[in-house]
């Protein structure tokens, strides 16, 4: 017995230590992270610059609070992650995490309309299904029931727009046609909730753990920007888990040439070292809500000088070692590879993502995309399948948690060609056990 608890009460061993892309648990066993945890170790584990940097700064100061002192590791940070963002976006608030960072967003938002005088702006629009975080004003935004429903009384739901999920569309549209059929419905709801009601609109640029790393036809993504300039409404990337190079951008947001008004950054900002975050807003916004009186919000360990030396190391990390270039290249790698499970494999009926955050999706029937049966209960047993063999992978329930299976691939962008081919073994064997059990064809 354990008096620590978390989510369920699954087993899993102690974990001893951690080198590159591998894990180790106490009794010597190795493990592939390819799933970089929860997509968070960009940089890898026990990286030794990073571990440097944060030393020294325990030599100097563990804390200090933001009301009494300035730190010169949150300065630089902050400096520098503004560097890397697109024009305009130029003031950093920081946090522990990527819940905080959506919350974080969406107050601002609605204080900065109050000093616009529109008092009536507080709907923020998400998409069903999304996740942006556990929280209760997060939660409200995201589109995953199992996590969401239960809470219903203790929030205010928030309107939602259907993900773009065009990979299961069969109509006689074009891809770039289906992008804009899905941007319109953010138009939609506008009118349908009142615009003088809907103060943002807030997405993943592709999509995280609820849609398997979904990527919007190119279409999607200008339109929606200019639906909220038409409305007046702000628009808020949630990067927390597409940010800090993962895609093979430093944002997401760089492949379409997008600037939000607001971006939410967490998981790879500091690649696990420490926790943080950061929402990241136009300068306008901030002064404005600054000269109102203050940003009325906050948390204890905002711009933690600990946290922020880590952070500051591993970006530092990720362009000296060229990571982000890596994860586009490598992206492109395993992706391929994934594709190429489709021949072997006919229940895997899709494959998806950019970068190095990738998805395959398991199916009954590719032609229609139907689900396996739930009874499988594929999205855990291939994980556990995968795991005992030394392979971690990340899975969730594909359509809005209920049904449907996904599996995450996203290892760390160190990643190599060679540790690609022994992860895609581990993972091939994994399948052959998953299909054997379940009684699933093979091809020869």
């Amino acid at each position: 017995m354990s008096n620590l608890f978390y989510q369920s009460r699954q087993p899993r061993p102690f974990l001893d230590r951690g080198e590159g892309i591998y894990l180790y648990d106490v009794d010597g066993k190795r493990y592939i992270d390819g799933s970089s945890g929860a997509m968070v170790s960009n940089i890898g584990h026990s990286n030794p610059r990073v571990l440097a940097a944060m030393q020294a700064q325990m030599a100097r100061a563990t804390f200090g609070y933001r009301l009494h002192f300035r730190t010169e590791p949150s300065e630089a940070l902050a400096t520098k992650t503004a560097s890397l963002m697109p024009e305009g976006l130029d003031r950093v608030f920081f946090v522990s995490g990527g819940s905080e960072a959506v919350e974080s967003a969406i107050k601002l938002a609605r204080q900065y309309a109050l000093t616009q005088g529109q008092g009536s702006r507080w709907k923020v629009i998400s998409r069903f299904p999304s996740y942006h975080g556990c929280t209760l004003g997060a939660l409200a935004l995201t589109g995953y029931d199992p996590l969401a429903r239960p809470f219903d009384p203790m929030m205010r739901d928030m309107p939602k727009i259907a993900a773009p999920t065009t990979y299961l569309d069969r109509d006689n549209l074009t891809e770039a046609e289906r992008g804009l059929k899905y941007a319109e419905l953010l138009r939609d709801e506008i009118l349908a909730q009142g615009p003088d009601s809907v103060l943002a609109f807030i997405m993943e640029p592709v999509g995280g753990a609820s849609t398997g790393a979904l990527v919007a036809p190119d279409s999607y993504y200008g339109r929606i920007r200019e639906i909220c300039d038409e409305f007046g409404i702000l628009l808020i990337y949630d990067e927390v888990m597409t940010g800090a190079g993962r895609t093979g951008k430093f944002l997401a947001a760089e492949h379409w040439g997008i600037t939000p008004d607001i971006v939410a950054l967490s998981k790879g900002f500091a690649a696990g070292y420490a926790p943080l975050g950061a929402m990241v807003a136009r300068g306008d916004i901030v002064e404005a809500v600054l000269d109102a009186g203050g940003f009325l919000h906050g948390f204890t360990y905002a711009g933690n000088p600990l946290a922020c030396a880590a952070g500051l190391a591993v970006i530092d990390e990720i362009e000296r070692a060229g990571l982000v270039e890596n994860a586009a290249r490598m992206g492109a790698v395993l992706k391929a590879r994934l594709e190429g499970l489709m021949v072997r494999y006919p229940f895997i009926g899709d494959v998806r993502g950019l970068g190095l955050l990738l998805a395959f999706e398991m199916v009954s029937d590719r032609e229609t995309m139907e689900p396996l049966p739930p009874s499988l209960n594929a999205h855990s047993r291939l994980v556990d399948l995968a795991y005992e063999r030394g392979l971690i992978i990340y899975s969730r329930r594909t359509r809005g948690g209920i049904t449907g299976d996904h599996f995450m691939i996203a290892p760390p962008l160190i990643i190599t060609e060679a540790q690609i081919d022994e992860m895609m073994a581990l993972l091939t064997d994994a399948l052959d056990a998953f299909a054997l059990e379940a009684g699933l064809a093979v091809a020869a």
